[in-house]
């Protein structure tokens, strides 16, 4: 083999080990390459499951803040003209309300009282005529109880499990036997004094905590403006609006 022979033979040798050098060093580009991308994939990841568990938390946190519940509750029904209209408000809303009524006016208007049960708000007894309980004998406070009671109780088909006696007072030394759970209240609308709605309403604002339960009285129209209002402004500040026995057992 002459020197140009050698010399080109050589030539390529150093070219194909260069070649070879090349190869070998973009296959290791390419592998260190695939690894930073590898590692940049898993930190977006990691990121991305970071940003999720913080969205849960987030929301777990605003699921919580929804949970705050309070019980409208409505004495002296069924009236004729405004329990309807309370009703119409409250299905449009749809919140459950309780209503502690008095026998004397499920007696006239027993259809209003079925509607009540049908809808799915709670109702209790509230005595037959609106009497201080703790001023009349035994019997004559057990008859006013048991009477609305049995009123009820044709209609329904339920016994009332809830009493909220007249004026929040109750004899403890009934002879007769009572078995139901008395509910009073946290906020006192006052309705019935003021017959006003911005009254109304801001007797609740100011004073409403989480579980309270609000006094009012489904027998004036401003009521039922106020509590229409008194919905949307509670349930914009978290408020869930529950029927009395589910604020007191769970």
């Amino acid at each position: 083999m002459n020197r140009a022979t050698k010399k080109k033979a050589w030539q390529k040798l150093l070219y194909l080990d260069m070649i070879c050098l090349m190869l070998l060093l973009g296959g290791f580009s390419y592998q260190k390459m695939g690894q930073q991308i590898r590692e940049t994939g898993s930190m977006q990841q990691n990121a991305q499951g970071d940003s999720g568990e913080q969205e849960n938390t987030d929301e777990n946190v605003e699921t919580e803040k929804e949970k705050k519940k309070i019980a409208l509750t409505f004495d002296d029904g069924p009236h004729p003209v405004y329990t309807p209209e309370m009703l119409d408000l409250l299905k449009e809303k749809d919140v459950k309300a309780t209503f502690f009524l008095l026998g004397q006016q499920v007696e006239k208007y027993p259809d209003i009282v079925k509607r009540m049960n049908e809808e799915g708000h709670l109702i209790g007894n509230h005595s037959y005529k609106h009497e201080q309980l703790s001023k009349l004998s035994s019997v004559q406070a057990c008859s006013q109880v048991n009477r609305t009671n049995e009123l009820i109780y044709s209609i329904t088909g339920k016994y009332p499990e809830y009493l909220r006696p007249p004026f929040g007072d109750w004899k403890d030394d009934l002879d007769c036997e009572v078995n139901m759970v008395e509910v009073l209240w946290d906020v006192d609308t006052l309705d019935w004094s003021s017959q006003n709605k911005d009254k109304v309403v801001s007797k609740v604002m100011k004073n409403i905590e989480e579980g309270d339960i609000i006094l009012m009285h489904d027998s004036y129209e401003s009521t039922v403006q106020a509590t229409a209002e008194i919905i949307d402004r509670l349930q914009e500040d978290g408020y869930e609006f529950v029927t009395v026995d589910e604020l007191i057992f769970d």
